[in-house]
């Protein structure tokens, strides 16, 4: 592999959410930090105020958890395409990229958070309830009374939907299609099946 380093030793990387896509923060990596990125799966870079290695996270422990590495056609840029662990940027933000440049102005992005993300941080949670039961959860509800008791649930949501489909009122449609991406996403969770494994069987069906 001919990374193309600059004069410093450093080649720019830049993080991406694996399934929303969105550009999540940019550092630099020297050789070292990318043969320890490959070997611990965590996003390493090179810090040029602290002249050290840096794994993002480290303290704070919102680890960048490297799915996939792309590099551009010169070989000088890589593209790290991760998942989150908590906020990327210091400030609290899911990104360091939250402000925009408008008529010559800099403001505060308000966009909405995209379908994509918005269903990774549900099916976040549903999976931490998992792993970390919270007395009281609904959730943990479903995982305590095991997949009977989650199938029945979709089984019940699938026949609301249906029922709301065929209201002149389609807030009651959303409403009950939200109910059972919940139920379902916590079937995938009990499952272990992601959305990324979900994204990657679509991506194979598109005509």
């Amino acid at each position: 592999m001919n990374l193309k380093f600059d004069e410093k030793g450093l080649i720019p990387a830049i993080a991406q959410d694996y399934i929303s896509g969105k550009i999540l923060m940019l550092a630099y990596m020297n050789e070292e930090a990318f043969e320890k990125t490959l070997e611990t799966k965590k996003a390493t870079f090179y810090s040029r105020s602290r002249n050290r290695l840096w794994t993002k996270g480290e303290t704070s422990g919102s680890f960048l958890l490297v799915k996939e590495i792309m590099i551009d056609c010169d070989c000088d840029t890589l593209i790290l395409k991760v998942e989150p662990c908590g906020p990327v940027c210091h400030t609290g933000n899911k990104t360091c990229f939250f402000r925009k440049i408008e008529d010559g102005n800099l403001i505060e992005d308000s966009s909405e958070p995209s379908m994509l993300s918005v269903l990774k941080d549900v099916y976040d949670v549903i999976a931490d309830r998992k792993a970390n039961p919270k007395e009281g959860s609904y959730t943990n509800y479903l995982f305590d009374k095991g997949i009977d008791k989650q199938l029945k649930k979709i089984g019940e949501e699938s026949a609301e939907v249906i029922i709301a489909s065929k209201n002149p009122d389609v807030s009651e449609l959303r409403y009950e299609a939200s109910d059972l991406l919940y139920h379902l996403m916590v079937v995938m969770v009990q499952r272990g099946l992601s959305w990324e494994d979900l994204t990657r069987e679509l991506e194979g069906r598109k005509q």
